[in-house]
């Protein structure tokens, strides 16, 4: 099952998982279609499932393959086993069960899948200047890119999510200074950084929405903790997409 999941080109789908055919089909004969019923594949020891309820399981319809991989989980898991071991032992990397799980929570927190509302970072009616610095050379900590884009606007001005989201670090980064970072329903991390403060009680594992206050700008970083006033005040902002290596 480690191959179970591989890239497709096809532009109509929408979670790019495609489970091969012998894995979908078992042993069935080489003629095999996406017309199967669920009840043949099961007599040829296929693990295609119907997910949508039209009787057919067929390996390119989304609804019907995120079945299929969600019922071969839960039909794997060990007597007493949590699910977030099962998806570590069954995608083998502990940040794939992470990321499943706290896009799991949002879900549920907010009853919908749709959550593709976003914000910008920085409220309209504060004065800010944008400035595209992306791959822009830096010299701290060694040579590097500038991996986001700069946002200068006066200290304490508010920093809001961009997104709908999980709050999944916190804290202090010798680059970054008070940082915080947020894990969308996407998969994609948002990065915010150089902040002056965090907004009041929030903490790992919250959940976020556009436009809701996480911190507020400032001009932290470069050195050891505390460290400020290295250059202006400025919001630094990334989006980093989990790659499923590391």
């Amino acid at each position: 099952m480690n191959e179970i999941l591989k890239k497709t080109n096809d532009e109509d789908r929408i979670t790019g998982i495609q489970i091969p055919n012998e894995e979908w089909y078992g042993i069935l004969p080489p003629h095999a279609n996406h017309n199967e019923k669920e009840s043949t594949l099961n007599l040829f020891e296929g693990i295609g499932k119907d997910g949508n309820g039209d009787d057919i399981a067929d390996p390119t319809n989304d609804e019907d393959v995120l079945y299929t991989l969600a019922m071969e989980i839960q039909q794997n898991l060990a007597e007493d086993q949590k699910l977030e071991s099962a998806l570590t032992s069954y995608y083998e990397r502990e940040k794939a069960s992470q990321i499943i799980t706290k896009i799991a929570r949002m879900f549920k927190h907010f009853n919908t899948v749709d959550l593709s509302e976003r914000a910008f970072p920085i409220p309209k009616w504060n004065n800010y200047s944008y400035r595209s610095t992306w791959g822009d050379t830096r010299g701290y900590g060694g040579r590097r890119i500038h991996e986001g884009t700069d946002i200068f606007a006066g200290y304490g001005t508010p920093v809001r999510s961009t997104s709908y989201g999980v709050v999944e670090i916190k804290g202090w980064n010798r680059f970054g200074g008070w940082r915080i970072g947020i894990r969308d329903s996407y998969n994609i991390y948002h990065y915010y950084a150089h902040l002056n403060a965090f907004a009041e009680d929030i903490k790992e594992g919250d959940i976020v929405e556009p436009g809701d206050v996480i911190g507020y700008v400032g001009a932290s970083g470069y050195g050891p903790e505390g460290t400020s006033g290295k250059f202006p005040p400025h919001l630094h902002y990334g989006m980093y997409k989990d790659n499923g290596e590391k």
